[in-house]
């Protein structure tokens, strides 16, 4: 056995074996620490934390609860080590590490098509993204991108993943039916991440430098207006999320430690509600009432009223929190 397995082995033993509330919850990625916190939305306060080890960074759940996958890449702190390339799969009953999927070089975010059949991975090292088969966990296909793809999105129905690609400022556009890369359309500068509306219709894509927002017509996958978001000093377009009802567009502004609330019909700025430092991930709990915001550099979590569009609390977490995603209520009860 070698040494990475071994060490993951380990860590699926000694992660909590404890059942979870069967209400809302929140996992947050840590990038330094090797660790996911599980908070529980009811009581907004965290319940676990979850040992992964390397470099966590994208995580996504499942269409149907069970399962979250978490992009694993070399640690924090050593990024040349090896054996770190992997998607972390997590039983969100539990908060058990129940499967390591092998994927290519440096992984950062990623896609699950609605049916878990396949996993889509951004390698950021390669130019490439991944496509994984989950039972098997064998790669079934590699695609090249645009230079240095990070970001990664599915669309509603599942037909497309969009790659958002920070050197070329490129978005590739895979078929899922295909699986095949049918277009690539340009997009502003160093784009981070993507969030489709609840139809599908559009996309909304960050440009971190370019410090603005594309909005993209998903039909024709061409970009129909860009929303600058330079209004505020520090302000960097990361993560991205969008109301359940299509109205809101909440993007989180880096280094501008705020997240800016856009109205999707004018694509003017509400607000800008102030959160910590370094703002990456966020997500929005399934009744759209509340926006978690993760902050790498202050180590937090800010719970945001979205009626209000100003701060109602904040929550210490692991170190470098990084990547949000949310947990509807399960029908399972504690154990």
């Amino acid at each position: 056995m070698t040494r990475h397995a071994f060490i993951f082995v380990l860590l699926f033993f000694l992660t909590g074996c404890g059942g979870y509330p069967a209400g809302e919850l929140i996992f947050v990625t840590n990038e330094r620490d090797g660790t996911v916190s599980v908070i529980d939305v009811e009581k907004d306060r965290v319940i676990d934390t979850i040992t992964t080890g390397g470099r966590p960074r994208g995580i996504r759940i499942g269409a149907d609860g069970s399962r979250a996958y978490v992009a694993i890449s070399a640690p924090f702190d050593d990024q040349r080590a090896d054996g770190f390339d992997k998607i972390a799969v997590i039983d969100t009953a539990s908060g058990t590490l129940i499967d390591s999927i092998n994927v290519n070089t440096d992984p950062e975010q990623l896609a699950v098509d609605p049916a878990q059949r396949y996993i889509y991975v951004s390698n950021e090292d390669t130019g490439t993204a991944t496509i994984t088969d989950i039972a098997t966990g064998e790669p079934i296909k590699t695609l090249i991108t645009g230079i240095e793809p990070e970001g990664v999105a599915i669309s509603p129905d599942g037909r497309w993943v969009y790659v958002m690609a920070e050197t070329s400022s490129t978005v590739t556009v895979i078929d899922t039916g295909k699986q095949e890369v049918v277009k690539t359309f340009n997009v502003g500068t160093r784009p981070r991440d993507a969030a489709f509306s609840p139809d599908g219709t559009r996309a909304y894509i960050t440009a971190e430098v370019g410090r603005s927002v594309s909005v993209v017509d998903v039909a024709s996958h061409s970009v129909t207006a860009t929303m600058p978001l330079d209004h505020r000093e520090g302000l960097k377009p990361v993560g991205v999320a969008v109301s359940p009802d299509g109205r809101r567009i909440y993007v989180a502004g880096g280094r501008g430690n705020c997240v800016s609330v856009i109205d999707a019909a004018s694509l003017k700025v509400i607000a800008d509600v102030p959160a910590g430092e370094r703002v990456w991930g966020v997500g929005l709990s399934t009744d759209g009432s509340k926006l978690y915001a993760a902050a790498g550099l202050s180590n937090d979590l800010t719970i945001i009223d979205t009626a209000l569009n100003e701060p109602k609390g904040k929550m210490r977490i692991g170190q470098g929190p990084w990547g949000v995603a949310v947990l509807p209520s399960r029908p399972h009860a504690d154990k």
